[in-house]
C-alpha cells in the first residue's frame, strides 16, 4: 500500500537533511500514518482506514458517518 492517508490525502515530502557542517542530502518526510479499524454502526459491519493522526482528529470532530460519505463521494471504495 502507498504511504498516503485516506482522509486527508497526506503523501510523503522531500525535503534536505542538514548536517552540522551545513552539507545538504536529499530526505523523505513521511507523514505519521496508522491503521486503525473503525465500527460504522449504521452499516452494521468494520472498515479499516489507512490514517495520519490529523484525519483521526477529523473523525473525532466530525464523526466518522460524515468522513466515510465524503469519502465515497470522491470515488473511494470503503
Amino acid at each position: 500500500m502507498a504511504r498516503v492517508c485516506q482522509v486527508t490525502g497526506k503523501v510523503p515530502m522531500g525535503g534536505n537533511k542538514v548536517s552540522h557542517s551545513n552539507i545538504k542530502t536529499k530526505r523523505r518526510f513521511l507523514p505519521n500514518l496508522q491503521k486503525k479499524r473503525f465500527y460504522l454502526v449504521e452499516e452494521d459491519k468494520w472498515i479499516t482506514l489507512k490514517l495520519s493522526t490529523n484525519a483521526m482528529r477529523t473523525i473525532n470532530k466530525n464523526g466518522l458517518l460524515s468522513v466515510v460519505k465524503e469519502l465515497r463521494a470522491q470515488g473511494e471504495k470503503i
